[in-house]
Order: C-alpha cells, then sequence, then structure tokens
C-alpha cells in the first residue's frame, strides 16, 4: 500500500455552505456578520467548536502573537494564537494565515492584529474525504502591538491528555467536538495551536518527504522493535502524530529512535498523515540502533518459500537497489527454495512503450543475487498484456518466482498465456496444474487494472507443492484513517474480496481433486489479517493464515503512518501442518529501505 504521489495543493477555496446559509436564515445557527464589516472577533470565534468555522467565507480581524512561520512549499503563511484563549477546551485558540505568493512580513513573536477572509481548506482536495483546515486567506496585518513576545505555552499530548477513543462515528464536521472523549476531536480543537511531545518515540520512520511520526502514547500496542502495531479496524492507536520540521533541519530516524526532550510546534493538518506537529523546536535524535532481521537457513528436509514485494524493481534501477535486494536474499532470508516476487517491472520500467518482457529485470537480479554469494536462481512467469496490470504506468507491474533447482523442481506446463486460465487436472485423485505456470483466472472483472495471481507446480523430494503468487489490489482511494466521516470507506476492499474469492475458488479446486495437496498461498495482499479480505480468501480450505500464528506484537510487514501493519501473507493449506515461519524485519522500520516491504519465509516440512 501506497499512499500515492504528492502533488502541489489545488487552489484554497472560500467555502460558505449551504447549511450554514440556511441555519442562519431560520435561526438554527447563530446569524453570520455581513461580509463587509471584516469583523472584530476572537480566534476561538473564529474556530468555533465544530471543524468548520461559523465565520467561513466572511472577512474578519483577529489578534494574537505568531508562533511559527512557514515559508517554503506550497503552504507559505504563519500560524498566531491567542496567549489568553476562552477556556473553552473544544474551540482552538490558533489559525494558520496563509500567505500564498505573498511577502510574509511578520516575525515569531510578534502580536499582530490581522485582517483576512475565512476559509475553509481541504488538503487532497474535498473529494479526498479528509478533514479541513480552518484558516485566513490574503491576510493583511493592521498593526503589530509588540514585539519579542514569549510564545504561549504548548498543549502537551500524552497519554492523559489524549483519549483512548479515536472518533465519534457519522459526519463529524456536524458534531460538536469532544476533545476529552474523542482523540481526533481532540487534536481538531488543537488545529494551529502550540503542541509538544517529550521524548517522543518514532514509530514511523523519516521519509523522502522530511517526515516521521511518533507516538506520544509509548504504551499503546508496542511491537518488540518500537513499532505501534495497528490490530484491528477499532484500534487506531490514538497516539501517533506526524512530525515534519520548520527548523531547516530533519533527522534521519528509524522506527524506535527517540527525539529527546522536547518537539513542540503548531499543529498542522495534511492529507498524507493527518495532524501534523510541524515542529519550530526538534528533539535531539537518540539513535535506538535497531538492526535488520536475519532468519535461520533450512535444513536439509525444510522446503523455503519467501514472498518480496521489490517495489517497481526494472533495470533502470541502480545497481546499489539491486544488490541490496539480493543481500536481502542471501543474508536476511538465507537463500530461499522459492521466493514469490511481487512488483518486477519490465524491462524498461516506466517507460510506457509496449515493452511487456522483463527477461533483463530477472536476470539483472538473479546476477545480483549470485554475486552475494547465493544460488543460481532461475525464474518463472507470465508477461501481462500492455498496461492492463495496474502499478506505475508503464512498468507492466507482475508476480513471478525464482527458485533454486539445485533443491527444487519445477514442473513446466506449456500453455499458460497472459489471458487464458490455467485449470486443475484431475490425475486419477492426484491434482496438476493444466499450464505450469497459469494465471488464474485473468480474464475476470476481479483482475481489472490488477495483477494476476500465478500458479506454479514445484516438487521438492519427490513431493509435489503448488504455490500460488498473488499481489492483490492497491488501496488507493480509500478514505484515510482520520476521514470526517467515519468510519471511513474503504472502496478499494470491494475488488480485493472479488480477487480472494477467485484464489478461494482454485485452492478449493485443488483440494476437491486431492484432498492432500500441499498448497502456498503468499504473496502481497494488500490487506490485514483482520480483514474480510482474508476471511474469503480462507473460508472453507482449510487455509491456515500465518501471519495470525505469531504474536500480536509481531504482525507486522508494513509501516504506514506509524502503523506497523500486516499486509503480505503466506498462507498454507492443511497438509502442510509442520512449518516454522518468520517475518523478517529489514525495511519497514527503516528510512534507508531496499523496499518498503518486509519480505517473510515459512519453513516447510512437506
Amino acid at each position: 500500500m501506497k499512499s500515492g504521489p504528492r502533488t502541489h495543493r489545488p487552489s484554497r477555496i472560500s467555502l460558505l455552505t449551504a447549511t450554514a446559509l440556511t441555519g442562519a436564515l431560520t435561526g438554527t445557527l447563530l446569524a453570520l456578520p455581513a461580509p463587509a464589516s471584516a469583523a472584530t472577533v476572537t480566534i476561538s470565534a473564529v474556530q468555533g467548536s465544530t471543524r468548520k468555522s461559523p465565520y467561513s467565507g466572511q472577512q474578519v480581524t483577529v489578534s494574537g502573537i505568531v508562533t511559527a512561520i512557514r515559508t517554503t512549499g506550497s503552504s507559505r503563511g504563519y500560524w498566531i494564537q491567542d496567549p489568553v484563549g476562552d477556556g473553552n477546551p473544544a474551540t482552538s485558540e490558533a489559525i494558520f494565515a496563509y500567505a500564498g505568493s505573498a511577502s510574509i512580513t511578520t516575525k515569531v513573536g510578534n502580536k499582530i492584529t490581522v485582517r483576512g477572509t475565512v476559509s475553509e481548506y481541504y488538503p487532497g482536495g474535498s473529494s479526498a474525504g479528509g478533514q479541513s483546515v480552518t484558516e485566513l486567506t490574503s491576510p493583511q496585518i493592521q498593526s503589530t502591538a509588540s514585539t519579542g513576545n514569549p510564545l504561549p505555552a504548548p498543549f502537551v499530548l500524552d497519554a492523559a491528555s489524549i483519549p483512548a477513543a479515536y472518533t465519534n462515528s457519522g459526519n463529524l464536521e456536524s458534531q460538536t467536538l469532544a476533545p476529552s472523549t474523542y482523540a481526533l476531536d481532540r487534536f481538531e480543537s488543537l488545529e494551529g495551536m502550540r503542541v509538544q511531545v517529550d521524548n517522543a518515540r518514532v514509530v514511523g520512520a523519516s521519509n523522502t518527504y522530511n517526515e516521521l511520526f511518533v507516538t506520544a502514547k509509548p504504551a499503546e500496542n508496542p511491537s518488540p522493535r518500537g513499532g505501534t502495531v495497528y490490530a484491528s479496524y477499532t484500534s487506531q492507536n490514538t497516539g501517533r502524530v506526524k512530525v515534519m520540521s520548520l527548523t531547516g533541519t530533519f533527522p534521519a530516524a528509524d522506527v524506535g529512535d527517540v527525539l529527546g526532550g522536547s518537539t513542540a510546534g503548531p499543529l498542522d493538518y495534511d492529507n498524507f498523515g493527518g495532524y501534523t506537529l510541524q515542529a519550530t523546536t526538534l528533539g535531539a535524535l537518540t539513535d535506538n540502533n535497531l538492526a535488520r532481521e536475519t532468519t535461520r537457513a533450512q535444513n536439509a528436509g525444510e522446503l523455503a518459500v519467501a514472498t518480496y514485494n521489490v517495489e517497481n524493481l526494472d533495470p533502470t534501477d541502480p545497481q546499489s537497489k539491486f544488490d541490496r535486494l539480493a543481500a536481502g536474499i542471501v543474508t536476511n532470508l538465507s537463500s530461499p527454495d522459492i521466493v514469490a516476487l511481487e512488483e518486477i517491472q519490465d524491462n524498461n520500467g516506466p517507460t510506457d512503450n509496449g515493452v511487456v518482457a522483463a527477461d533483463q529485470t530477472y536476470t539483472k537480479l538473479i546476477n545480483a543475487i549470485t554475486a552475494a554469494g547465493g544460488p543460481t536462481y532461475a525464474y518463472r512467469q507470465i508477461n501481462p498484456v500492455n498496461d492492463s496490470d495496474g502499478g506505475e504506468p508503464g512498468g507492466n507491474i507482475r508476480v513471478g518466482f525464482l527458485y533454486n533447482p539445485a533443491r527444487v523442481g519445477f514442473t513446466d506446463r506449456p500453455g499458460g498465456t497472459s489471458t487464458n486460465a490455467v485449470s486443475v487436472v484431475d490425475n486419477g485423485g492426484t491434482a496438476a496444474l493444466s499450464y505450469s505456470p497459469g494465471r488464474i483466472n485473468p480474464a475476470n472483472s476481479a483482475w481489472n487494472s490488477s495483477r494476476k495471481p500465478l500458479a506454479g507446480e514445484f516438487t521438492f523430494q519427490g513431493k509435489t507443492v503448488f504455490v500460488i503468487a498473488n499481489h492483490f489490489n492497491s488501496k488507493g482511494g480509500d478514505q484515510p484513517l482520520y476521514a470526517r466521516v467515519q468510519p471511513p470507506t474503504r472502496s478499494s476492499e470491494t475488488q480485493r474480496a472479488q480477487q480472494a474469492t477467485q484464489v478461494n475458488g482454485f485452492v478449493k479446486q485443488l483440494l476437491a481433486v486431492q484432498p492432500s495437496a500441499r498448497v502456498v498461498v503468499l504473496g502481497d495482499l494488500n490487506d490485514y489479517e483482520f480483514s474480510g479480505t482474508l476471511s474469503t480468501l480462507t473460508s472453507g480450505t482449510g487455509l491456515t493464515d500465518l501471519p495470525v500464528t505469531l504474536p500480536a506484537a509481531e504482525r507486522y510487514t508494513y509501516v504506514y503512518q506509524g502503523n506497523s501493519q500486516v499486509l503480505d501473507h503466506i498462507l498454507t493449506s492443511p497438509a502442510l501442518s509442520s512449518y516454522d515461519y518468520d517475518i523478517v524485519h529489514t525495511n519497514a522500520e527503516f528510512t534507508d529501505q531496499a523496499s518498503d516491504h518486509d519480505p517473510q519465509i515459512v519453513r516447510l516440512v512437506p
């Protein structure tokens, strides 16, 4: 799962909703001041006790102390905060003044009076489903009463101040904030205000956008390696806060590191992580020296099967990426017998010129593995139809197999193409594949603009093992956890449910012919161990989803917005009841990654 490309902010629009107009006319809401009056009001009155300002679309004049200035990016401006406030915990005492391309002529510590138009800005656009930011547009400083003022004391975010419940249900914009009851309401009530997190543990590593996630609740669902585990749809981990920096510097932090002391600044919001502490004071980084994990090697009688999302790998990537992935396979995974790969791209990557072959991609990776001291793997795959399998445009990502021919045999049955479907053959009660490798029902609408699963028939010490590699539909298009309508819409689940049904049906066909068939279903399923996708996939098959066999605190293959979560899976049929399973944490927790996913491996005694 990826957050998608970052884009410039859309044009800011002053929004005066029909609801507000109707309410003003009927008396169900307070009448709004006339737009031309530029009414002098408090910041808390502008913010109001809901998510949208009662003054939206109108000019107002407010006063406060400048607490921070943002001079770069597409959202230049400054925050001002009333040092006194109205005593109501539901109303924020601060607001962001959006300057756009205009000069910013004030300084931190100045007490100023500003006139501007109140707007509700939706980062990422209103259709993304996220919260709005109440702000002043076209701000004009009317006067500066004093300079060098001390800044208002920050609100301390911690286990005592952030409620355990994440959010109420329904349309949050229509609800009065309850900051002592819901975490999202607490954050919204602090919009623009100075906040502080002390000795903040990093739960989402620094990324290329100079963002990281910390937790203000160290005891909340911790992983053994310092992360915060996402355990269910109703356990969103309320202590997570994104951190960016206004200081001009940013640390390269891994999960488990600590920003020692205090990290403080105004609480902002964007649609790529939600509520964000824009740090004017950044805690000093304490390196926790998180180590990349290494799993043991399989013994002579164990078949080692792994899955690895190699994140849009193609020959135009630097050799260093191939070398790091190769070292991970050889050293960290101890050279598995079979590796299902996801996100292998064609020979020219994102160049969209009709090329679908990926032989150069596989060869370059295999050569890097051999150079790293690993075996000389063979590969099996099927080229997709051009531009039909989703992913990066032009990249033609697909799933495929690496296997070590010194340990494992592959039963080649020709005829499998990008468009014809593999079927189960009954050889007198023994199951076989009509094509090997073969794609599962690739013409079915479940696979529209998505990767098709690949089935292969392997042999290990005289025994047949069916391996089905998958890369289900991504979570793109889903609303974020912090959506303004709760619970958020997860529209992508519909297609993954259809995909899970297809794979489930194929596994049932194998087991109907041969109940003792050895089947491994694995790959990037883009969904959680507690999701409906996994329930659909396992229903009636006896498949065991191996992540759920681990302690809850160790169930994660991916870190997204500070939540350590399971997206990748290995599932085994009842005949494969003897196994040793391991998620090998080598990427997801680190700012320096070879991929954004952690690989995993199972050692089977077939």
